[in-house]
């Protein structure tokens, strides 16, 4: 038998021999038991991360039950691991032997109870509500016929492309009824959840989430609104500007002239991102000259070679080409036989470089950047494979979002120059335009990335009861997103569950984190790559030096605190949103101008 795959039970054993010779256990304990604890969840993770892999590309009663199942031995055995780590508390152990313990405890993003009926029944829980949005479909009122319904993809193609505001409510009111049946399941979810979270020392999941920041849970969400208060008088700018364009496309019994707007007119069906109503607000006299969707669509580059794109641009920086076995094992393009989990997401399967993704790919822009995002993942997982297991993460869960974010950033005229999209760079005059449509994504994106894990903390905390879920999620969005929903809901409904990161159970602030690191990023390796162009117009594609500061950073993995790791890459050790009022300085002067004279905020 070989060290990794000793058994819990042999490592247990290995343990308890050490241990009992002592009264009190020693750093040595402490080193051979984490050591036995890595074996173990190296190939624990494997196995689930296989059987996940399966269930969510072939999607059946089976290999939920398969799924299902792995992933509850390695839960089980993580919560069984941190409960047994509480013997070391108080021994003295090196810097790395006490950063591995404390991630240990803190790798879960949901911990089941010590009862096994209960352990089975969350972990249940949790792959059958993942199921059941990766087979919701939008149907039209009264509609049987699942023929006639609509799935994700072309749910979202409605509410990106539509201009008409019936077509777009019946679509938006048909998606949100997919999180209905969810309630129910999710409650006890959260009950379940909850208690085991407080079997292994946390308040409830909320808290045990905030605790992963190498800072107290208090003092991580003082953190979050902090950055949320230097960004926001710029989204409430934006947000402005677009309420006054869309009253004039729509009218004004659609979109109040000083209040929330409405959900289903923003172009995205949780209004998270808006860059589909550009072509209704773009400046007048500013609009891009460039249209990536007409080259991807003129040229038919399939998804395949969509995805060549990606992998490409991190070449350029020094970075080695992908596996073959991710062209061989990826999912580029939906099955016409089964029904699949269709929410783009990167996979390391074995922790060493069995990476993939898993995409139904369209021939747009939208997706064309969502592969660097996915594509960031892979090369960073890949970067990191060196680490001992319990280092084999990103520096915060900001950071992995971020990276390939970073790269999109990089996304300019010049870029698209390079690849032959462009005869030349789009004039620079136009460059209102596309800000404009860059923040239609990117800043329109952060008060989203904020409410979800405000609502669920709130959720988990007990002061969000299942009695107020749909009317608390919709405060929220008010208060953060100034945004209405277009129908009047109720507790019948369940709107939260029509958003897959609540159902998969996807803790969703590193979103937020990654929309402010990622213009941090973008700065420092602007800087590093020599560029002396406005940062909007800063392109790192094919600059070694820029690469090579990426690469230390994201060698590190989670072997040391986050504000080294982000001191490697851009010489600061906090956060620092004014990146983003950097990046978007001449499109706030332009924001103000046109917002003069007309209502601000809701």
């Amino acid at each position: 038998m070989t060290r990794s795959s000793l058994s819990l039970l042999a490592a247990a054993a290995v343990l308890a021999g050490a241990v009992g010779c002592t009264s009190r256990p020693t750093a040595e304990d402490a080193r051979i038991f984490i050591e036995q604890a890595e074996a173990r969840l190296f190939e624990l993770s494997k196995e689930a991360g296989q059987a996940g892999w399966v269930q969510a590309t072939y999607i059946t009663g089976d290999t939920e039950q398969l799924a299902a199942r792995a992933n509850q031995r390695l839960i089980d055995t993580v919560v069984q691991l941190v409960k047994d780590s509480r013997r070391f508390d108080g021994v003295q152990l090196p810097a790395e032997l006490e950063r591995k313990m404390r991630l240990l405890k803190l790798s879960l993003t949901m911990a089941t109870p010590a009862d096994p009926k209960e352990s089975g029944e969350l972990t249940r829980l949790a792959t059958s509500m993942e199921a059941a949005y990766g087979k919701g479909r939008a149907c039209p009122a009264g509609e049987k016929d699942l023929s006639k319904c609509l799935d994700i993809n072309q749910v979202t193609k409605v509410m990106a492309e539509s201009r008409n505001p019936a077509q777009l409510l019946d679509v938006w009111r048909g998606w949100h009824a997919v999180g209905a049946p969810l309630r129910k399941d999710y409650q006890r979810f959260v009950e379940l959840s909850n208690e085991g979270s407080r079997e292994i020392g946390y308040a409830d999941t909320g808290a045990m989430w905030r605790s992963k920041y190498d800072m107290p849970p208090d003092e991580f969400a003082k953190e979050v609104d902090r950055l949320w208060e230097e960004v926001r008088p710029l989204y409430v700018s934006l947000h402005a500007y677009v309420r006054t364009r869309l009253r004039a496309r729509y009218g004004e019994g659609a979109v109040p002239a000083s209040g929330p707007i409405p959900a289903h007119l923003l172009g995205n069906m949780w209004a998270q991102s808006w860059e589909n109503v550009y072509p209704l607000v773009a400046p007048r006299n500013a609009a891009p000259d460039f249209n990536l969707d007409a080259v991807i669509r003129t040229r038919r580059i399939d998804p395949r070679e969509m995805t060549r794109y990606g992998e490409r641009f991190f070449t350029s920086l020094g970075f080695e080409p992908l596996p073959q076995t991710f062209w061989e094992r990826s999912l580029f393009t939906k099955p016409r036989d089964r029904e699949v989990v269709c929410h783009a997401s990167a996979w390391d399967v074995d922790n060493v470089d069995d990476l993939r993704i898993k995409m139904c790919i369209e021939p747009t822009s939208e997706d064309f950047i969502t592969i660097h995002h996915e594509l960031g993942h892979n090369f960073y997982q890949r970067a990191y494979n060196q680490q001992p297991m319990l280092f084999r993460d990103s520096a915060n869960d900001g950071f992995h979002e971020a990276l390939g974010d970073t790269i999109a950033l990089s996304m300019t005229p010049e870029y698209f120059v390079k690849l032959g999209f462009l005869a030349a760079p789009t004039d620079s005059s136009k460059d209102i335009g596309l800000l404009l449509s860059r923040a239609l994504e990117k800043v329109a994106f952060l008060p989203f990335g904020i409410l979800i894990d405000q609502w669920r903390w709130k959720v988990f905390s007990g002061e969000i009861t299942p009695e107020h879920y749909n009317q608390a999620w919709w405060e929220l969005r008010r208060k953060y997103q100034g945004v209405a929903e277009p129908v009047s809901r109720s507790e019948s409904d369940f709107d939260p569950g029509a958003k897959y990161h609540v159902p998969a159970n996807v803790p969703y602030t590193r979103y937020f984190l990654a929309h402010v690191l990622q213009f941090q990023f973008h700065r420092a390796l602007a800087q590093a790559a020599g560029c002396k162009e406005p940062l909007h117009r800063c392109s790192i594609y094919g600059n070694k030096e820029a690469g090579d500061r990426l690469k230390a950073m994201m060698a590190m993995g989670m072997s040391r605190p986050w504000p080294e790791a982000l001191k490697a890459l851009t010489g600061q050790e906090r956060i620092d949103a004014t990146a983003i009022r950097d990046y978007f300085a001449p499109l706030q002067a332009w924001l103000d101008e046109q917002n003069k004279g007309k209502p601000v905020g809701w």
